[in-house]
């Protein structure tokens, strides 16, 4: 490539990489706060460990970055955006690789804007770093069939090994390349020894959660049981398949060239393990019923081979003139949906507009149920509210009682958005959900609880000998609406008691064996 080619390609991947990072900032309206998934992870940047309930110790470090960065909401909001990126640069090496052009290039990085990517970037949650290290085993795998350099095994090893500290379902993927590996002619793979010393490299990188899930019991298969019991019961799996061309809106003709391609285009033979691995994972996540999105790293590797072999069909001829279309087909249907796919609009006018959200199934939550605003939107309010009415209980406390006061939530988000919000004007609130049940402190002497959810519990009632309702959140699109804050004084000492028993009864249950599972 020549020196003004190599200028005018860094140019134009550089013009994609701004307009990324930028747009995903400018797709969330003011009006929403953070999401609760990031409360709770933004929380665990200040109880490091090698390892959590419901995610890999990966998170904790990026969040304890995030508050050396300030912990405003721009860094929360960057480093989804920063991940995304670097997965569109891994695209545009992949288009190159494949003997894309610029066309081919600019193609992808658009397929990978206007998809549910962008999305997915939105929020400060595992999925953004977990789409980039399967972009990036996915790579380095194409790199290795290409060159049989045991190196890129040995680097495949050190990206997975990140990968499992991250999230688990890179394990999903690297069972996929196995055994597509094992049922291919490049199954000659499994005498290279390169590729036994990157699995241990693996290993060795995902010890300390290893480790940790040894000691505490596998909380990760009691949290994975109660997902599949929860939440994975209700999926589809028929919209699950569905959904993996719905992602793409008009870009998913691309998807489909590169699954054509990658089975007849003869100079992509060598690579079509890709297409085996590609339908081995699908199956596998169909058989798990798992959530749609989960099988979202498959897809960089796609876009890179669908648009490769695009420029390549309309290369010649009359056709060229018809690549102004096929971006216009991308790029189109995604602008007219931009206020539907992100939080753009007010909570108020999303809710006029709710029959287009209806329309793309979107207001069915993960209860099976539809209601009024997208799930992921309605997560995304009555923070602010919420936390300034726990203030208000904790003023009503006397200063010299202030040390011996207990603040506890009914769910995860709601203590990470107090402590979001309140953190360093009184202590840290806690909750019998996911990680806090971990967090909670000495509970020797108690004097005045603060509760934010739901009233006290019958087994708590005669205990207490006083309940003042300080207000409640009254956003009706908030999915916390209606939840309450209680200040709770004249406690019998039979409450903490009662307290650190259910802590730790709740801590035993996280523990596979000892929970009976």
């Amino acid at each position: 490539m020549e020196l003004s080619q190599r200028r005018t390609s860094l140019l134009l991947l550089l013009l994609f990489l701004v307009f990324k990072i930028v747009f995903q900032f400018t797709v969330v309206n003011p009006a929403y706060g953070l999401h609760r998934d990031e409360y709770l992870h933004l929380d665990m940047g200040y109880h490091l460990a090698a390892g959590y309930l419901s995610v890999p110790p990966f998170t904790a470090f990026s969040s304890l970055l995030i508050r050396w960065l300030g912990g405003g909401e721009f860094w929360v909001r960057f480093f989804p955006a920063l991940y995304g990126a670097l997965t569109m640069v891994i695209i545009w090496r992949m288009v190159r690789f494949l003997g894309g052009g610029l066309y081919a290039q600019a193609l992808a990085l658009s397929v990978f804007v206007c998809s549910a990517f962008s999305r997915l970037n939105v929020l400060y949650q595992p999925n953004s770093f977990d789409v980039l290290i399967w972009a990036l085993i996915c790579w380095l795998m194409m790199r290795y069939l290409q060159s049989l350099q045991g190196k890129w095994l040995l680097w495949v090893g050190v990206v997975t090994g990140i990968g499992l500290l991250n999230k688990y379902t890179v394990a999903v993927l690297v069972a996929g390349w196995l055994l597509a590996l094992l049922l291919s002619s490049h199954r000659r793979i499994f005498r290279e020894k390169d590729l036994y010393l990157g699995g241990l490299i693996a290993l060795i990188l995902a010890a300390p959660n290893l480790i940790w899930q040894i000691q505490q019991g596998f909380p990760v298969l009691h949290h994975m049981n109660e997902l599949a019991a929860t939440q994975l019961v209700l999926v589809n799996r028929m919209d699950f398949v569905v959904d993996q061309f719905v992602y793409f809106l008009g870009g998913a003709f691309l998807i489909v060239a590169a699954l054509v391609g990658l089975l007849f285009y003869w100079p992509y033979r060598l690579y079509r393990v890709v297409l085996l691995m590609y339908v081995l994972v699908i199956l596998l996540l169909v058989y798990m019923r798992a959530k749609s999105y989960y099988g979202l790293g498959l897809y960089p590797v796609l876009i890179a081979f669908g648009c490769a072999y695009w420029e390549r069909v309309f290369r010649n001829g009359w056709s060229r003139y018809l690549r102004v279309l096929w971006l216009a087909i991308v790029v189109i249907p995604f602008v007219y949906l931009l206020n539907v796919m992100f939080p753009v609009l007010s909570p108020e006018k999303a809710q006029e507009k709710g029959h287009k959200f209806a329309a793309l199934g979107m207001l069915r939550w993960e209860d099976g149920k539809s209601h009024v605003l997208p799930q992921d939107f309605a997560d995304m309010l009555g923070w602010k509210e919420a936390s300034q009415l726990v203030m208000q209980a904790w003023q009503r406390i006397p200063e010299q009682a202030r040390k011996n006061t207990l603040v506890i939530c009914d769910n995860y988000g709601e203590a990470g958005a107090l402590n979001y919000y309140n953190r360093g004007q009184m202590p840290a609130a806690v909750s019998f959900s996911a990680d806090y049940v971990y967090w909670f402190p000495r509970l020797d002497t108690l004097q005045y609880i603060v509760l934010l959810g739901k009233e006290p519990s019958e087994a708590y009632r005669p205990l207490i000998g006083r309940t003042e309702v300080v207000g409640a959140v009254q956003d009706t699109l908030a999915r916390e609406y209606g939840s309450s804050v209680y200040l709770l004084s004249e406690l019998s000492p039979q409450v903490p008691v009662l307290l650190q028993k259910g802590v730790q009864m709740k801590q035993q249950s996280y523990r596979w064996k000892q929970g009976g599972r």
